[in-house]
């Protein structure tokens, strides 16, 4: 199909498409009803973690853009492979489809990754940033609406002593090498909305874990460790304190921001940042004991597995906290998803994937 000529009332460009977030948001867009969106994923597939996850996601997107299809809906999605550092092909997807939205979640990932291969950070995080906003103002300055939403990270808090973390607490040391690169798209941002007038929304995520996750993220590197009996690793001896918050609440935090850009009224610059997290840490060894209950009443494991307990890693800090306040003063409280219900669907959907594999 000619997305050009699908007459779909907006188009909303989605970087990292085939990524955990970004397969969400592309599900729950195509489900909403009485909307006519034209969704325009794009994604690299790069080796980081097992590309056939990614394209499972994708063909996930694309079965469910059928059946909706199939009851009425008109919303689309299209698939392009490429990589935000490749400016000439960002260039061309702007000019060629003209997104209204655009919701930047492609990023490299990963804080302790970043220790070892930090080049891979500036190429995507700054460099492939810098490409989406650059192509951002090529559309303003032709008189395009838009509104740029883009992810950041809980990670720019660095060693912040404050708790909860507000937005308005600073945030200029960072602990890792990828939180320097969250924090320099929010500073990119924030310029090219003051210099062009770019609605910009940056959002600070804290710790998104469930279905389809990261396999490199802990609580899937637990799960999968403990499926093999190898002893799970809990850093600064089982004593970190995380934010975890579910991915549907993160993508109804994210359709709700979306339709609301921020204004230029009376000299303002159309730039913000909220917080997106559940505001309930939780102790790293009680999240685990969680997920092993989950996992044994889904059948993935049976037993136990044993833990293995080592200092504080290069990059990590001791907790992480959301102020949610500034997003409530605006669209009003969230109902976050419960932990254990969290963890309960994400084992469920693991026992699924697996058996699907070995089918």
């Amino acid at each position: 199909m000619n997305m050009k000529e699908s007459g779909a009332e907006q188009t909303v460009l989605i970087t990292g498409a085939a990524g955990f977030i970004g397969f969400h948001l592309t599900m729950a867009m195509l489900r909403e009803k009485g909307k006519a969106v034209r969704i325009v994923g794009i994604e690299n597939l790069n080796d980081y973690y097992d590309p056939a996850l990614k394209r499972e996601r994708l063909f996930l997107a694309e079965e469910e853009q059928k059946k909706q299809r199939k009851a009425g809906g008109s919303s689309s999605f299209l698939f392009i492979q490429a990589d935000v550092a490749d400016e000439k092909a960002v260039a061309q997807i702007f000019e060629d489809y003209k997104p209204s939205l655009v919701l930047h979640l492609a990023a490299q990932a990963g804080v302790r990754y970043s220790v070892d291969h930090p080049k891979e950070y500036i190429r995507t995080n700054i460099a492939g940033f810098f490409n989406i906003l650059e192509a951002c103002r090529s559309l303003r300055e032709k008189g395009e609406p838009l509104h740029l939403v883009f992810a950041s990270s809980s990670s720019v808090y660095g060693d912040n002593q404050k708790i909860p973390y507000s937005v308005d607490d600073k945030t200029d040391s960072p602990a890792s090498l990828y939180a320097a690169t969250k924090k320099s798209g929010e500073l990119l941002a924030r310029a090219y909305s003051r210099l062009y007038k770019i609605p910009a929304t940056g959002l600070r995520f804290f710790t998104v874990y469930g279905p389809f996750g990261r396999p490199d993220m802990a609580y899937f590197k637990f799960t999968e460790r403990m499926v093999k009996g190898i002893p799970i690793t809990l850093y600064n001896y089982g004593d970190m304190r995380r934010d975890f918050t579910y991915v549907d609440d993160v993508v109804g935090c994210i359709l709700k921001i979306s339709g609301h850009p921020p204004k230029s009224e009376n000299g303002c610059v159309p730039f913000r940042i909220f917080n997106i997290g559940n505001s309930h840490p939780e102790k790293l060894e009680d999240f685990v004991c969680l997920l092993e209950e989950s996992l044994k009443r889904h059948g993935v494991i049976k037993k136990d597995t044993e833990r293995e307990y080592l200092p504080m890693q290069p990059g990590d800090v001791y907790q992480t906290y959301a102020d949610m306040s500034e997003y409530e003063k605006e669209f009003g409280a969230v109902s976050f998803t419960r932990l254990r219900e969290g963890l309960d669907r994400f084992a469920g959907w693991y026992a699924e994937y697996q058996r699907q594999k070995r089918a």
